[in-house]
């Protein structure tokens, strides 16, 4: 599939703070916690949990997360397909778009049971 600047603005403007309780759902129901989700987003965001709150209780879009986070230097290692998208493949102009895609690759990885070492990506020295 493809990734167009429509989607791209799409989801930009949707609010992170109505669909983190739909990640929470999916976790829980597959044994994980919120404090873990909260985990593997403050290491891709780079935020702490106050700020992480704070970008959840101001009811930002995607868009203003993304342009306050200040994105993980691994987060290139993040690779795979997401809702039929192969996240390496999609554009840089599409930049809010991948990092979304990246984020929900890290979440669907958590819920699937893959350890927290393995989800926090390192380079390999």
């Amino acid at each position: 599939m493809e990734v167009t600047a429509e989607k791209n603005e799409k989801l930009g403007n949707m609010i992170f703070a109505s669909i983190y309780p739909l990640y929470i759902n999916k976790l829980e129901k597959k044994g994980k916690t919120k404090e873990e989700l909260d985990q593997v987003l403050r290491w891709f965001t780079g935020f702490d949990q106050k700020e992480l709150q704070a970008v959840i209780d101001e009811k930002a879009t995607y868009k203003t997360l993304f342009q306050k986070a200040k994105i993980h230097p691994n987060a290139h290692m993040i690779k795979g397909v997401v809702c039929g998208y192969r996240i390496e493949e999609i554009a840089d102009e599409f930049e809010v778009y991948r990092k979304c895609r990246q984020m929900e690759k890290l979440i669907d990885e958590l819920a699937k049971g893959r350890k927290m070492e393995k989800i926090l990506r390192q380079e390999k020295n």
